[in-house]
């Protein structure tokens, strides 16, 4: 799910700043962007992250304002008098005037080094606090894209739960109005006064046995309420995308056999609404 959380913090004189963004992903995809000075402690970073944040492309930036306060910067005089010595008997020897030798002389190999001091426990304690109030943030703005989810969710159940009922209407005269036409149908061809009834409403009754949808509509029902309670859940994403494909199974069952026109008008409607939920159940954590 999409979110975003940013956070600051003073650290030894230093700011801190955190900011942390996630897009949906099917799993835990972390791209770290951190100070030297914090690299020790990225295992602990990307455990935090998959243990608060779950899955999701997820990008993590920290950045110390005046970074150069992490770096014990010191001069190796006795290799920088050397590199002065030697340039001083360069510009002799080819009669140069030798200008601005510091500068110079500085900009050697290893004439600067930087101790790169990494975080102790004390300050990863404040960066930790830090990092969560970024999550905190970011949490926030995912409930509310999450109950924005969980209401076009609901939106799309109570829909096709409305199509649901129009088919149990329908289905009422269904039956009836199939039985006279197929009674019309053999009449014509082999007359009424040839027809045995008994042996007419027994071929009827096996004939319908294959077209009943009862057992199909219980279902889908069942199925679309355990839907709604299943998206109060955590986690609950790849669940609700089985409890879909649960109601799909119903919904073209119940198309194959009902044998009528104005279900299958229906039916299909669900199925255009069943297909927008399976695209959101992808953004479901």
């Amino acid at each position: 799910m999409t979110g975003f959380g940013k956070a600051t913090c003073e650290i030894g004189g230093r700011s801190l700043s955190i900011e942390v963004r996630s897009l949906n992903s099917k799993g835990a995809d972390i791209n770290l962007r951190l100070p030297s000075t914090v690299r020790n402690y990225e295992a602990e970073i990307r455990s935090e992250i998959t243990r608060k944040l779950e899955r999701g492309k997820i990008d993590v930036s920290m950045n110390f304002e005046g970074a150069s306060a992490d770096l014990g910067t010191t001069i190796n005089l006795d290799l920088a008098k050397a590199y002065h010595t030697q340039l001083k008997v360069l510009a002799e020897a080819l009669g140069e005037t030798l200008s601005n030798p510091v500068a110079q002389v500085l900009n050697m190999p290893d004439v600067m080094k930087s101790e790169k001091k990494e975080a102790d426990e004390k300050e990863w304690e404040q960066i930790q606090k830090c990092l969560n109030e970024a999550f905190v943030q970011l949490t926030t703005f995912r409930e509310a894209e999450g109950q924005a989810l969980f209401n076009d969710l609901k939106y799309r159940i109570d829909a096709i739960e409305g199509l649901l009922q129009a088919v149990e209407a329908a289905d009422v005269t269904r039956l009836q109005n199939m039985r006279e036409r197929l009674k019309k149908n053999v009449t014509e061809v082999i007359g009424n006064e040839k027809m045995d009834p008994n042996r007419f409403e027994q071929e009827l009754i096996y004939y319908f046995e294959k077209l009943d949808i009862n057992e199909e509509k219980v279902r889908l029902r069942t199925h679309l309420n355990y839907f709604l309670t299943t998206s109060k859940e955590p986690s609950s994403g790849r669940k609700l995308a089985f409890i879909g494909q649960e109601i799909g199974r119903e919904i073209n069952t119940i198309g194959s056999k009902a044998n009528d026109a104005t279900i299958q008008k229906l039916v299909v409607q669900m199925k255009d609404e069943l297909e927008k939920i399976k695209e959101q159940c992808n953004n479901v954590l």
